[in-house]
């Protein structure tokens, strides 16, 4: 499995989507499809998409009681996703219990990664406010290890914690990590941020990249100049 570029579509329409992606007329991008426009639009955004040729990470970030989860990620499995997620906090049993709605009839599945943190979750508040006394980077690395142990394919994380979770997880075990900005530009609201030369010796397999490309003046242009520096 070769590293990628995943640009992350987080437009509130479908005509705002098909707007952007009609710029590419050569290359079909991996994209990724949050909340935002998977709540505007529902599950025809993520038919539409894939008919035109492009793989999706579904990001809806499921966190519930495992028969809940299992059920729903049996439903996001006839979407014919690439990639989806959940939540790491929600526990073995929930992970598993995933896994399991994901799995299709023929054995074949989704990609199935885990949040660990938020990358908008500070160490203080983490403590503060979940009362989490182990360190961020502990928690991360004990949670990419829940993920493992429930069968899933790797997590989502800062590129400053793809290491550790390799270290810990091995490196078969996927990292999936937005915060990336190109070294000349603007870090917008993100904290924990590196740029896809710097998250490709990191040993990140998939970088997420939104504004840096969507908001770029030549999209098509940063979407190439993001492959040509982590992918190379």
């Amino acid at each position: 499995m070769g590293k990628d570029v995943i640009v992350a579509c987080d437009f509130s329409s479908a005509q705002a989507t098909f707007d952007f992606l009609d710029k590419f007329t050569e290359e079909k991008p991996f994209v990724k499809i949050g909340m935002e426009l998977y709540y505007a639009e529902g599950p025809s955004i993520v038919r539409e998409i894939k008919k035109r040729g492009h793989k999706i990470f579904l990001d809806l970030k499921l966190h519930d009681i495992p028969n809940t989860v299992k059920k729903a990620m049996a439903v996001l499995s006839k979407l014919d996703v690439d990639m989806t997620n959940l939540h790491a906090a929600g526990t073995i049993d929930m992970m598993k219990a995933a896994v399991e709605g994901l799995t299709r009839e023929d054995g074949t599945r989704p990609i199935l990664i885990a949040v660990t943190q938020l990358t908008s979750t500070s160490e203080e508040r983490m403590q503060k406010e979940l009362l989490i006394n182990s360190s961020i980077n502990d928690t991360i690395v004990q949670y990419a290890k829940n993920a493992k142990e429930a069968g899933l394919d790797g997590v989502v994380c800062s590129p400053l914690e793809a290491g550790m979770v390799k270290e810990g997880c091995g490196s078969s075990f996927l990292t999936v990590t937005p915060g990336v900005r190109f070294a000349d530009g603007d870090v917008g609201d993100q904290v924990r941020v590196t740029t896809p030369a710097k998250a490709k010796e990191i040993g990140s397999d998939y970088i997420v990249v939104g504004r840096p490309i969507t908001a770029a003046d030549d999209p098509v242009a940063a979407y190439r100049r993001c492959v040509e520096e982590f992918v190379g």
